[in-house]
């Protein structure tokens, strides 16, 4: 089933020390310029493995244990270390070089709003927005989310969505859609979304349908049943 929901891409800027190579002076063939660039960056290391060894390697003895690794790349630890003697050396880092990269969570939304602004007021208002649903969604204001509120939050986005779909497409005001009616996503799955097939949406097959988990979810939640 279909979950009305809006995905918001992410772009993140890697931390780590990068090698750069010198660049060529520009020609008049930008084309066969980008060629040469792009064999160039296909030949250059992800990272600096030696600059990163002088950063991290506290006791200059060449290799660096779990507790030299930055916090963000612990995790990784175990599959860096190839050959588990509880130590990473510069050739493991050469080979497992794409795991030396910072693990994002989608939390860190906050983080680029606030640092990769280049307009604090109009930042400002996107960072209060999260501020204040955050607010809303925390009923008994002790400063954390669990999972009840969670789940009521997601509960209440939904019946918003839905309340406004309802008002948007419902032209005649009769609480349900007909297909006349029917606008877009909600045209287009519209024999999906009318359950007791009798030419019309109403509220309830619309909360269905934006409540419903994601078919994968359903799947892994079988799959576990039949495991326990």
């Amino acid at each position: 089933m279909y979950r009305w929901a809006l995905l918001l891409p992410l772009v993140f800027l890697g931390g780590l020390p990068t090698a750069h190579g010198d660049r060529d002076e520009p020609k008049n063939d930008k084309r066969s310029d980008d060629r040469k660039d792009d064999k160039k960056a296909k030949g250059r290391p992800l990272v600096d493995v030696d600059a990163f060894m002088r950063e991290y390697d506290r006791n200059n003895d060449g290799f660096l244990s779990k507790d030299e690794l930055p916090d963000w790349l612990q995790y990784n630890f175990d599959r860096l270390d190839t050959d588990k003697d509880g130590k990473i050396s510069k050739k493991e880092l050469q080979e497992g070089m794409a795991y030396l990269q910072q693990r994002r969570r989608p939390s860190d939304v906050i983080h680029v709003l606030v640092e990769m602004s280049d307009c604090d007021e109009c930042c400002c208002d996107e960072v209060q927005r999260v501020y204040d649903f955050l607010r809303k969604i925390d009923k008994n204001s002790d400063g954390k989310i669990d999972a009840d509120e969670l789940k009521a939050g997601r509960e209440m986005l939904v019946k918003e969505r839905v309340d406004g779909i309802m008002k948007r497409l419902d032209a005649n005001k009769d609480g349900k859609i007909s297909k006349q009616e029917a606008r877009g996503l909600v045209k287009e799955h519209f024999a999906e979304l009318d359950k007791n097939n009798d030419g019309f949406v109403d509220r309830d097959e619309l909360m269905a349908a934006a409540s419903a988990k994601p078919a994968q979810d359903k799947d892994k939640a079988k799959s576990k049943s039949r495991d326990k």
